[in-house]
């Protein structure tokens, strides 16, 4: 955690403990203290305490990052309880009032000590208890999700055969260093939407910088979940989002084909129908794919292959690639035989007989392939490269790169210097002005960085390089770029459950650990 970091965190801590020093140094007159206790950080606190009876060992459980806020909110409400505030609402408003409440209560007559034992005595009613209880898990499982890991279901089948649409999984927040909430104002349990509306879940009044605890950096081979780069800007509606991504609607009114241009049109043109949603880092949608380039890698992809400074990457163990396949056999491909000896899935098209007899395109894992080669199944094989020539990032008229041909591309590293030329501008430009906050743009060969001409950029941040494991069938970094470290959100760690649309759980995916 950098120096910065620290010093948010410890701001934050100063604004909840000076706000209510105001009517505090009132209410421990009464308690029989000094005022001037009340304007002295942490102290304070421990003043609290001791007025109110609690253990003092709370005292040091303020000094965790962020939890230690909770626990600052928690000893205040020790602390009115010893002045015959017992309601709920009087404990809400002894949190949410920002120290108003403190100072009500420090100018009320009938505001009175009435000291520990007096709180000792008092009964709350059942249904108190329950409410008592139901916010402390609240809060407990917020922090867990926030911190410690997040449940996380698969929507799409781009890492097949990995993890499979509705597979269930636990992502680990602590593999790569838990991350300080952007807008730590959102209602619990709930990702950027109110369910079943189009408004949002969270409020921009508090936005705190980038911030990440013990951090780590994500490896090459991880399966990571992260928020999506290109989702900052949504259109939002339940037909796009970021799987029709707005970018590139607005690319399609430049350079689309006809019927792209009429179509993004259509949508722009009717805003009421098709609103634009602006969401904050950690508010975009999630996705998962795994990370084949980390920072200072140069990679490239060929015939669907990764690179990495040169070297042939290999695939994950169940990555998938579409294959032409000609088979000895000529018969009848029995599902049940593909499905339990090749992990192959009639039901999702994984196979189609293309041109009879027996010439085949079979989504092929290289486990599977080798297997199917060795029982003697095939006469022929080939990769299918179809359907990957459409434009990819950057998406400009010097890099026409695709899907199977992609690179080279130098992923940025924290610290790390890049010389700008007109021929690099368009990869890294939304990266300098978008991630990393900049004013830069680039005019008669010249480039300027908030206002002055500069030659070079040094990169703030950490990037990587994202695919998914269903190399020819993923939306990931060849369409949209980097992804940026203060975008990643952790690693996928175990399935808990999973589930077949149609036919019932998944039983023997159930607890595996993601590879």
């Amino acid at each position: 955690m950098s120096l910065e970091q620290i010093l948010v965190i410890f701001l934050v801590a100063l604004v909840l403990l000076i706000l209510p020093a105001i009517g505090m140094q009132k209410l421990f007159r009464k308690a029989g203290e000094e005022g001037w206790k009340a304007w002295v950080p942490f102290y304070n606190t421990w003043v609290m305490l001791k007025i109110a009876g609690r253990p003092a060992h709370w005292f040091f459980w303020q000094f965790i990052p962020v939890v230690g806020w909770f626990i600052t909110l928690g000893i205040m409400i020790e602390f009115v309880k010893v002045f015959g505030k017992f309601k709920f609402y009087q404990h809400a408003a002894t949190v949410f009032s920002a120290g108003l409440y403190f100072a009500w209560m420090a100018y009320r007559q009938d505001v009175q000590y009435i000291g520990p034992e007096a709180v000792k005595k008092y009964k709350k009613s059942a249904w108190r208890e329950w409410v008592d209880a139901a916010v402390f898990a609240i809060v407990a499982a917020t922090l867990i999700r926030l911190f410690v890991f997040e449940a996380y279901t698969i929507p799409t089948g781009s890492m097949e055969k990995t993890l499979l649409v509705n597979d269930f999984l636990f992502v680990s927040k602590l593999s790569y260093g838990p991350r300080v909430p952007n807008t730590p104002l959102s209602i619990p349990f709930v990702h950027n939407y109110i369910p079943g509306t189009r408004l949002k879940s969270y409020s921009e009044l508090i936005k705190l910088p980038y911030i990440r605890w013990f951090a780590s950096p994500v490896k090459r081979g991880d399966a990571v979940v992260f928020n999506f780069p290109a989702g900052d800007t949504v259109i939002n509606h339940p037909d796009f989002q970021s799987a029709r991504p707005y970018y590139d609607l607005k690319r399609w009114l430049v350079s689309g084909t006809p019927d792209e241009k009429a179509f993004a049109q259509t949508v722009f043109n009717d805003p009421e129908t098709f609103p634009i949603a602006v969401h904050p880092v950690d508010k975009t949608d999630n996705y998962i794919k795994r990370c084949v380039g980390v920072a200072g890698d140069t990679l490239s992809v060929h015939e669907g292959l990764v690179y990495i400074n040169g070297v042939k990457q290999p695939l994950a163990p169940d990555a998938q690639m579409n294959y032409i396949v000609t088979l000895n056999n000529t018969g009848y491909l029995d599902p049940d035989i593909m499905k339990e000896e090749y992990n192959l899935d009639n039901d999702k098209n994984d196979y189609q007989l293309i041109s009879p007899p027996n010439q085949y395109r079979i989504l092929l894992t290289e486990k599977a392939k080798e297997k199917m080669m060795k029982a003697g199944m095939i006469k022929d094989i080939k990769v299918d490269y179809s359907g990957g020539n459409e434009p990819t990032f950057p998406y400009d008229t010097l890099h026409k790169w695709s899907r199977e041909e992609f690179g080279p591309v130098w992923i940025p590293k924290k610290n790390a210097t890049l010389q700008l030329t007109p021929e690099n501008y368009p990869i890294y430009e939304r990266a300098i002005r978008v991630y990393e906050h900049n004013d830069f743009q680039m005019k008669d060969g010249k480039f300027y960085l908030n206002g002055k001409e500069v030659s070079s950029y040094t990169f703030k941040m950490d990037y990587y390089w994202m695919m998914g494991d269903n190399r020819q069938g993923s939306q990931d970094s060849r369409y949209w770029g980097f992804v940026p470290e203060d975008h990643v959100v952790g690693k996928a760690w175990m399935i808990w459950f999973s589930f077949e649309k149609g036919h019932g759980p998944r039983w023997s995916r159930f607890f595996k650990i993601v590879k």
